[in-house]
């Protein structure tokens, strides 16, 4: 019989998660196990089961840090194998017509519940954890330039039968500010978690985080909401605290305003304050990449922006 990473993950407690997903994740448990590891807490237990060295990988890694959704992974006839292009030209003509608003009372349940987005959302494993989490007090809105993956995560969210999130295929730089207008409720907090980094110089106007975007961004901001960006990727994450540190008399960084919150010489902060990883997180820390991240809070009183 093949080797295998058996997960109970119907029964899958959450601390024992946390707990083997911790000993996991930057190398400071071995990269095989033998036999059989064991957590066990009160009545409830998990084991991982696999052959004498079978390496970890990182989407073993995802599969933990993501089995209290339990998903399936059947996937609809329509929709076929799906592929990830990593780079996306978000400039290209294909992506310039802005995503049509929708009836936000057929989408949520309760559309006035303050409202999350994740700017670009990918397979929407992040935000499906959060709205199951929250399944009365928030709603979550991902935005993807990735057609079929707002298409597989919209059938992920019938499968879990939340009425508190919903995806779009949407070009965010063009379609955020007409979007985020129309909803009834406030905006509690925009994500931008490890955009496409575009290395190459003349290719970095494709960056997610453009002026306009951030001028979208905070104008729509509830007072005290927030925005949170993280990158694996230094460079990227400079420029995006380059551009919202500007934005100084608009927002405050978090450790300004709650000491809790604790950060590097740099800066940075030292834990990601969601309670979940991305799968892009996830992968980058399993190849002992740092995750650079910061979490900006609106100001109560500020100049509000013009337009």
């Amino acid at each position: 019989m093949a080797s295998s990473l058996c997960l109970n993950t119907c029964a899958l407690p959450r601390a024992a998660k946390q707990s083997l997903s911790s000993l996991i994740q930057l190398h400071k448990f071995p990269s095989f196990l033998p036999h059989k590891y064991c957590i066990s807490r009160a009545s409830a237990s998990v084991s991982v089961s696999l052959s004498d060295k079978k390496e970890l990988r990182s989407p073993d890694l995802v599969a933990l840090e993501y089995a209290d959704l339990n998903l399936t992974d059947k996937i609809s006839q329509e929709l076929g194998h799906v592929r990830i292009r990593q780079h996306v030209n978000p400039l290209s003509s294909s992506f310039s017509v802005p995503a049509p608003v929708p009836d936000w009372s057929e989408v949520f349940k309760d559309p006035t519940l303050p409202l999350m987005v994740d700017i670009g959302s990918g397979s929407g494993r992040f935000l499906l954890w959060l709205a199951k989490q929250n399944p009365d007090s928030k709603n979550y809105l991902g935005l993807e330039i990735r057609e079929k993956l707002v298409k597989r995560a919209e059938f992920w969210v019938k499968e879990l039968a939340l009425s508190n999130i919903h995806f779009i295929f949407a070009n965010a730089a063009v379609s955020f500010r007409q979007l985020v207008s129309a909803y009834p409720g406030p905006l509690m907090l925009v994500s931008i978690l490890c955009p496409d980094p575009h290395f190459k110089k003349r290719h970095q106007k494709r960056r997610v985080v453009q002026k306009p975007l951030v001028d979208s961004i905070l104008t729509s901001l509830m007072p005290e909401g927030k925005v949170f960006i993280q990158s694996d990727v230094l460079e990227v994450a400079e420029d995006m605290r380059k551009q919202l540190d500007a934005e100084s008399d608009v927002l405050h960084h978090i450790d300004m305003v709650d000491p809790s919150m604790l950060c590097d010489d740099e800066g940075w902060l030292l834990n990601n304050p969601m309670g979940i990883r991305t799968e892009r997180e996830i992968h980058a820390e399993f190849e002992g990449a740092k995750i650079y991240r910061r979490l900006y809070q609106k100001k109560r009183v500020c100049n509000e922006l013009s337009g």
